[in-house]
């Protein structure tokens, strides 16, 4: 993560391409994330920071870093990033 800290702005970035919808972050991430029909994580749905239904790119609140940190950490296919917005 760069300059994320600093501004405040963070989110958490999944390359679907990577991903194989095991599921583990949901778990881990519960607050922003949930699965999609194929076990795919997705923005929870009525998320107002999100950009869109399925987003690739959910926003993270200064609280939530420590549990999106850990989502990223505990990937098994290095599917996640915390990402400055």
């Amino acid at each position: 993560m760069s300059g994320g800290a600093a501004t405040g702005d963070v989110s958490l970035h999944v390359d679907w391409t990577r991903c194989r919808g095991r599921g583990l972050c949901t778990e881990l991430f519960a607050e922003r994330l949930e699965r999609d029909e194929w076990g795919y994580p997705i923005a929870r749905a009525g998320d107002p920071g999100a950009s869109g239904a399925g987003t690739r790119d959910v926003p993270v609140r200064p609280h939530e870093r420590a549990a999106a940190a850990d989502a990223v950490a505990m990937c098994p296919l290095q599917a996640l990033r915390l990402v400055e917005r």
